[in-house]
């Protein structure tokens, strides 16, 4: 069983999907970029994490919810988790500490930009894998059952309706120890440019088109050239 302080960022799971590298630059050699859309990032998240909790008719909202799971082996926060009243022994409902009766819960992770195309790599499901996520930690925590939960886009101001099906909860938990295993190798794989490079923050410290430099490759070039030389 792993320790509080041995979970892994939550956060670094969408990170892993989009790209191996970034997520190890991110979490293994603590490196930081920015760019536009970093910075509208943050501050859509500052506004949205420190929003109150309220009510509204039929819907508790409660925001910057920490979570965490043992099993996946993150922690991390949910922006916003709505608690919807449920009916006495409705299936997966459960209680809420601070909140009479039982709810049932749908998380809501706020993205900046718009849904992701299709890609080959797969990485236009990293919304959805971090929001999955959240999902599992709250199934874990309190017990409940989380069928789906919504993906907000505020460059066009809707929702995704992401269902947790059995594919993308095995998808999640198979990147959760992905991402286990390429942390505790304490190796930043090699860069592969592609379409997605021009919107990473990280894109000038990773340098995905400059030639592969490898140090052993070096060396090996340098005792060649000297076994080379004339006596």
């Amino acid at each position: 069983m792993l320790s509080e302080e041995e979970l892994l960022p939550l956060s670094a799971l969408e990170n892993l999907v989009f790209c191996e590298r970034q997520a190890s630059l991110v979490q293994t050699e603590r490196l930081r970029g920015e760019n536009r859309f970093t910075i509208e990032g943050e501050h859509l998240h500052q506004n949205v994490d420190t929003a109150p909790g309220e009510s509204r008719p039929g819907v508790y909202l409660a925001r910057a919810l920490p979570l965490r799971s043992f099993r996946l082996g993150v922690a991390g926060r949910a922006d916003l988790v709505e608690l919807y009243p449920a009916a006495a022994g409705e299936p997966g409902a459960v209680p809420v500490p601070g909140h009479e009766g039982r709810f049932r819960l749908y998380p809501v992770e706020h993205k900046r930009g718009k849904p992701r195309s299709p890609q080959k790599d797969g990485s236009h499901l990293a919304d959805a894998v971090q929001l999955c996520a959240q999902a599992l930690c709250l199934e874990e925590m309190l017990g409940a059952t989380i069928d789906e939960g919504a993906l907000f886009y505020w460059q066009i101001r809707r929702r995704k309706p992401v269902a947790f099906s059995e594919d993308l909860r095995a998808l999640t938990a198979a990147c959760a120890l992905r991402l286990a295993e390429l942390l505790a190798s304490g190796r930043t794989p090699p860069p592969r440019y592609g379409p997605k490079c021009r919107s990473c923050s990280l894109v000038e410290l990773c340098q995905p088109r400059a030639p592969e430099r490898s140090a052993a490759r070096y060396l090996e070039r340098q005792l060649a050239a000297g076994r080379e030389e004339p006596a």
